[in-house]
């Protein structure tokens, strides 16, 4: 599993780079995660590597993250109230567009079924 984290870390690491490097206006975290997309697309792991592992624990505890996000509002609950319509408009508007891209991308990435001649 340290190798795992050592591999996420690492294109973590090499997008944070390309962001120095280059001055794109994307986080390094961000290019580290497609690159990490694209080894995964070429390298195939097994069920048990450790970058598998690494990444189902990290999905498994993935809740944890949005607990920073709750005491944000919590303690900044009257601006939240103050600033409700655009915080849900953009909100709705990121999670229409996530859910769009998502069903693309499944649709982009199923298995190919050969065309069957008709008889």
């Amino acid at each position: 599993m340290i190798g795992g984290l050592a591999l996420l870390l690492a294109f973590q690491l090499v997008g944070e780079l390309v962001v120095r490097l280059t001055g794109l206006p994307i986080p390094g975290p961000v290019i580290g995660m497609v690159l990490f997309f694209g080894w995964l697309r070429w390298h195939h792991p097994r069920e048990g590597a450790p970058s598998v592992r690494a990444a189902d624990v990290l999905v498994r505890y993935l809740p944890i993250m949005f607990v920073p996000t709750t005491v944000g509002i919590v303690a900044y609950g009257p601006q939240v109230a103050a600033q409700w319509f655009p915080a849900a408009v953009a909100s709705f508007g990121t999670w229409l567009v996530t859910f769009i891209l998502v069903a693309w991308v499944a649709v982009w990435l199923r298995p190919r079924r050969p065309k069957q001649e008709a008889a």
